[in-house]
């Protein structure tokens, strides 16, 4: 196949890897991925974005949600918790910085239970001294984690 893709755009693992891009997801404590994926769907502002190989450069923030990456070595999708950051997409490379991220198998449901019912309290309450659009941002961290951890489990047929 002839493509008109000028060799500097296209990524030397790439070439190597025909249908791939490298993807890195980044949080403030650690390097969470670094490695080549098919397919890479994002929690955007908008809704989830799907990156493919030779994606339009972009950048945008995303909201709290699972990233999930779909690598070319395994059949199930890898499953990363992000509670929003900031995404971009260059040619064969997307970087996803992320404000907080967790491999979907390190979730704690009975965590993200508590946070949620605790943040849900907080709302219901709304005492003065208490801060309703950081109880809001607790609340829908809480659901994304929990949506991932649903997410994990029809993954694995629980």
């Amino acid at each position: 196949m002839v493509t008109n893709v000028p060799v500097d755009v296209v990524s030397k693992k790439e070439a190597l890897f025909p249908g791939t891009v490298h993807v890195d997801v980044v949080s403030a404590e650690e390097a969470i991925f670094s490695g080549l994926a098919e397919m890479v769907v994002v929690p955007g502002e908008m809704g989830e974005l799907g990156i493919c190989p030779r994606h339009t450069p972009l950048m945008t923030r995303i909201k709290p949600g699972s990233v999930r990456i779909k690598r070319p070595d395994q059949g199930q999708e890898e499953l990363i918790y992000v509670s929003g950051g900031m995404l971009e997409v260059q040619p064969g490379v997307v970087t996803i910085l992320a404000d907080t991220a967790i491999r979907g198998g390190d979730l704690d449901e009975a965590r993200a239970q508590e946070a949620k019912r605790s943040a849900e309290d907080m709302i219901k309450n709304r005492a003065s001294d208490i801060d309703y659009a950081q109880a809001q941002a607790e609340l829908a961290e809480a659901i994304a984690q929990l949506q991932a951890i649903k997410k994990l489990r029809k993954q694995a047929g629980h």
